[in-house]
């Protein structure tokens, strides 16, 4: 079932989210968070997105692995994406390395707004997968900023929160007219500030 996505100014957002009681069955959950990634074409959904304050998201980052390598270091990248589809149950990072890099940066709670966000290049995570099993991987790349990125939404922390005092205060009364509804998507949303 396609869920309505959350638009920025719900204070779900903004929530440290819960853990999953270890078991659960989210096979229902689940499906429905991955068609609803698909139908607003994004690459990672997290369950605040959709109203719930869980500590759950999913990824399909096969979009990124579309484009042509120029070399085989970005060849291995995309080879990876193209299979890197997970869903992430009580995930932890337990660590961040490597030098920050820019990267153009949006979401499907803030649409149609993109900015360069600066991020660690690895990480390692432990999480449960969808059998609740316990997993921990090292990633690098377009795959562990997509993770940071979905990470951050279950700790109540949106991508805008990196910018500038600056670019925040000029960013500010678009944030307010996409939590007003006064934004073209072609997804199903909530704004928490619409007019009825």
């Amino acid at each position: 079932m396609i869920l309505p996505i959350v638009a920025y100014g719900d204070p779900v957002l903004r929530k440290d989210c819960e853990e999953i009681e270890e078991g659960s069955d989210l096979k229902k959950f689940k499906d429905d968070l991955f068609e609803t990634m698909y139908d607003s074409n994004g690459v990672g959904l997290a369950a605040p997105q959709v109203g719930k304050s869980l500590r759950v998201f999913v990824i399909d980052a096969s979009a990124f692995a579309e484009d042509d390598p120029e070399n085989e270091d970005e060849e291995k990248e995309f080879e990876f994406l193209s299979n890197f589809k997970r869903i992430f149950i009580n995930p932890i990072i337990e660590e961040e390395s490597g030098p920050e890099w820019g990267f153009q940066e949006g979401c499907l709670s803030i649409p149609g707004i993109r900015e360069e966000i600066f991020r660690k290049k690895e990480l390692v995570i432990s999480y449960f997968d969808e059998n609740w099993e316990l997993k921990e991987e090292k990633l690098t790349g377009l795959a562990a900023r997509i993770v940071q990125h979905e990470y951050d939404h279950i700790e109540g922390v949106l991508f805008t929160d990196y910018l500038s005092p600056l670019k925040k205060r000029l960013l500010k009364s678009r944030l307010s007219d996409i939590s007003k509804g006064m934004v073209d998507v072609k997804y199903k949303m909530r704004f928490p500030n619409k007019k009825r």
